[in-house]
């Protein structure tokens, strides 16, 4: 059996299934974990989660913010603009309701005790052990899978607060939570986030870092694996994969082969 990590599809199912076929992947024996984003931007965010669906037994995928942004809109607690358009199919479908039920009950973050790895869509709070982002993590999986879903996903947006408290309560915490997970990537030296910054972090204002570059973070002895960041793009090291690649952008889609002692990549062309 062999655990394939995969980042960001974003609506890419042609590039998904070229790589499967890459990977010689079976769902009766191979396990891959998706680092979020399945959907939005590409152009068959329908069917992309459609077959995601119909292999969840042998599918592990943690929420990203599009999937985040994909149930507001199914939950009609954001208006479906222009900047949206690849998911109206998606939205309009006759299975919408039962995928996205399904996405919506989908983590934020997974841990495999055996590799050591925790699987998230952005990263992880640097003050957070591995015990601590599954802890939070859970705090917004229950109320995603709470009756009144709606009202969380109508109150996530916003960047602030940027700096984490115990302290803190209610959405303000839950958005936290949300924005470490699904957005992240910069941070200062006091440990907020950055999250006006989307560009490549060997490009950035002096005083900002990725967040996996935070001094003694409580993660550390645990590998994350994580998507987001395609300008960040393809990252293996001990204790950090990325696994953006850019394939929405006609770069590459990637996949990362987890459970071997040397990480095995393997790429195909992004999307035309």
């Amino acid at each position: 059996m062999a655990i394939w990590a995969i980042g960001d599809i974003q609506g890419c199912y042609d590039p998904l299934r070229h790589l499967l076929d890459a990977i010689d992947f079976e769902p009766d024996r191979d396990t891959l974990w998706l680092a979020g984003d399945l959907v939005n931007r590409g152009p068959k965010s329908l069917k992309t989660l459609r077959f995601v669906h119909s292999i969840r037994d042998s599918v592990i995928t943690v929420l990203g913010n599009h999937d985040l942004h994909l149930l507001a809109l199914h939950s009609s607690t954001v208006r479906n603009g222009n900047r949206f358009r690849s998911l109206r199919k998606l939205l309009n479908a006759s299975d919408a309701d039962e995928l996205c039920d399904w996405l919506r009950h989908r983590p934020l973050a997974h841990y495999d005790e055996k590799l050591d790895s925790l699987l998230v869509h952005a990263g992880t709070y640097p003050r957070w052990t591995a015990s601590k982002t599954l802890a939070r993590a859970a705090e917004v999986e229950a109320a995603l899978q709470n009756d009144d879903y709606a009202d969380l996903l109508s109150r996530m947006y916003g960047n602030m607060p940027n700096k984490w408290s115990g302290k803190l309560t209610g959405y303000k915490r839950l958005r936290f939570i949300i924005n470490c997970l699904t957005r992240m990537r910069m941070i200062t030296p006091d440990d907020r986030l950055d999250l006006a910054f989307s560009g490549s972090p060997w490009r950035t204002r002096k005083g900002l870092r990725p967040w996996f570059g935070a001094d003694d973070p409580a993660w550390a002895g645990t590998r994350i694996v994580f998507g987001h960041w395609s300008a960040l793009g393809l990252l293996v090291l001990p204790d950090v994969v990325s696994l953006d690649t850019g394939c929405i952008w006609g770069r590459q889609l990637t996949a990362v082969r987890l459970d071997k002692r040397l990480p095995r990549v393997v790429q195909v062309e992004g999307q035309d």
